[in-house]
């Protein structure tokens, strides 16, 4: 049978629950969606990089209803329970992110992240009290749903350039008292920021792999008390690494070498097979 939205909103919970850590991929379509399935793992999340790049545009520039179009082809690809990058919530006002949050939950997903972020490069990061507003609306309406929906609050100090701990701390202590579930500082510098991030909070930590230096091994996270492990947009990043390499050398060379290392298509149809499921019903 196929898993209903309830029932994948539960699994999702358990992972951040039980003992250790757990490593979220972000596919950017349905068919790698389908291949981490394949894979084994337990859970997807979307990647904003990663999709706008499919999609002609820059990184911020993806709509709500393109977001969220994209987050139902990745629902109904697997049985995985799904969470996605909301960016800001698509509106300063609480308001906005809460309708967000609703549509969001009638997508499909079992969960989001909502940012401090503006997306205005002269004030790159909300003032902290407007901040929290938009994340106890968040909290609201996902409370008001009819199953488990699991909220990630993003403090996004590091990522837009002012890279202040005390106040990712701060922040996202404030965003816990507010309610959200889980509790994201992207690019936190090294393992120390990372630990004193875990011990100053009350809610399970997502932290990001990828970045140029910040690739931690799982062992060494969870040993900081990491809950979560995403990769945002850095396996499509290696796909188009890939891709480039190989276009570049067909471009600038006339030969072909990158062909002798491919993945064939009997190994990717089994992926399909393996990560293919029915569409998901409601909650």
């Amino acid at each position: 049978m196929v898993p209903s939205q309830a029932d994948k909103a539960e699994r999702f919970r358990a992972l951040h629950a039980r003992p250790g850590g757990f490593v979220i991929p972000n596919p950017w379509d349905a068919g790698t969606a389908r291949m981490l399935a394949g894979l084994g793992y337990e859970a997807l999340a979307t990647t904003s990089g990663g999709f706008a790049i499919t999609l002609g545009k820059r990184d911020g520039a993806v709509t709500r209803e393109e977001a969220l179009a994209h987050a139902r082809a990745l629902v109904q690809a697997t049985d995985l329970p799904v969470s996605a990058d909301m960016e800001n919530g698509y509106g300063d006002a609480p308001e906005a992110v809460a309708d967000t949050i609703r549509r969001a939950a009638a997508a499909g997903l079992v969960g989001c992240s909502i940012e401090d972020a503006t997306g205005d490069p002269q004030r790159p990061i909300y003032a902290k009290s407007h901040a929290v507003e938009r994340i106890q609306a968040a909290v609201e309406a996902a409370r008001s749903l009819p199953f488990a929906f699991t909220l990630t609050a993003r403090a996004e100090n590091f990522l837009r350039g002012q890279p202040d701990l005390d106040d990712t701390i701060d922040r996202l202590q404030a965003f816990a008292a507010a309610g959200a579930d889980v509790l994201y500082a992207p690019s936190l510098p090294d393992l120390a920021a990372i630990r004193t991030v875990c011990a100053a909070v009350p809610r399970p930590l997502n932290v990001m792999v990828g970045p140029k230096n910040q690739c931690f091994p799982v062992g060494e996270l969870v040993e900081a008390g990491v809950r979560r492990i995403s990769l945002g947009p850095t396996f499509f990043r290696a796909a188009m690494t890939a891709f480039l390499r190989a276009a570049r050398e067909v471009k600038e060379q006339g030969t072909f070498t990158f062909a002798d290392d491919t993945v064939t298509f009997r190994e990717l149809n089994a992926l399909m097979s393996a990560g293919n499921a029915g569409t998901a019903d409601g909650a």
